[in-house]
């Protein structure tokens, strides 16, 4: 029997937290065999300078085409994947960075960073888009044998326990009927949130928050950062965490234990 130690971080620019001490941080407190990270704001040529390689640790990226210092992921595993590619295979989307696509044999573990709808209705109606792509793509790679994990920074809370004042936020994107509507799917599915399955009931428990209002002072946030597994892993699942007392960013990481 193996036990998998999962973690996934947004950690807005991979240069800004690798000042504040990243390495110790994943070595310290995150101990991870498998590390997914977003919003890495790092391009290509970054990405192949070696700023994120480390022995013991297979490295794969998706970064944007189209600008620089927006979106990007990377998957650090000291597991070797079979497999692993980057993007959905689909021109709308891919330029922007936003998903690695890791076989590990047990599970196919999708990390995302999807995309924020804070530009305006136009963003809202990608952002939409690009979540019922995603779940194309899962929804093929399931019905061939794969059993799931999604991960990542989904920006959209999806209960009201889940942000800290749903009442003033049914209107903002993150939150939307719209947005929330794409979780309810995922779930109907077979999709599962680990930590909401592990932990019902557990409220004032966020992944990110606002630090121009300082709100993470006084935990006023929002968990919009998750793992997700089709059903048939479920059995899998010994626990679903989050780590807020983590910093270097404006999410703290989450995590997800897998045995076989």
């Amino acid at each position: 029997m193996s036990t998998f130690r999962l973690i996934s971080w947004n950690v807005n620019g991979i240069r800004a937290v690798l000042k504040k001490g990243f390495w110790e941080i994943v070595e310290n407190d995150l101990k991870p065999d498998i590390l997914c990270l977003q919003e890495t704001k790092a391009d290509d040529s970054i990405m192949a300078s070696g700023v994120l390689e480390k022995d013991g640790y297979d490295l794969a990226w998706h970064s944007c085409q189209l600008r620089k210092g927006y979106s990007g992921v990377a998957t650090l595993s000291k597991i070797p994947a079979q497999e692993k590619k980057a993007g959905l295979g689909l021109a709308s989307f891919d330029p922007e960075g936003r998903v690695v696509v890791s076989d590990f044999g047990h599970f196919v573990l999708l990390n995302v960073y999807f995309p924020n709808g804070g530009k305006g209705p136009h963003r809202v109606e990608y952002k939409l888009k690009f979540y019922a792509a995603c779940l194309d793509y899962c929804e093929k790679l399931r019905r061939s044998g794969k059993k799931i994990i999604i991960t990542g920074d989904f920006n959209t809370a999806h209960q009201e326990i889940d942000l800290h004042d749903p009442k003033n936020n049914h209107k903002t994107t993150g939150f939307m009927p719209e947005e929330r509507a794409w979780l309810d799917k995922l779930v109907t599915h077979g999709y599962h949130d680990t930590f909401r399955v592990l932990h019902p009931e557990q409220a004032n428990i966020y992944t990110w928050w606002d630090l121009r209002t300082r709100s993470r002072d006084k935990n006023k946030g929002w968990r919009i950062d998750y793992f997700f597994a089709s059903e048939e892993l479920l059995p899998n699942i010994q626990e679903a965490f989050i780590l807020p007392e983590v910093q270097g960013s404006d999410h703290c990481p989450v995590g997800l234990l897998v045995k076989f």
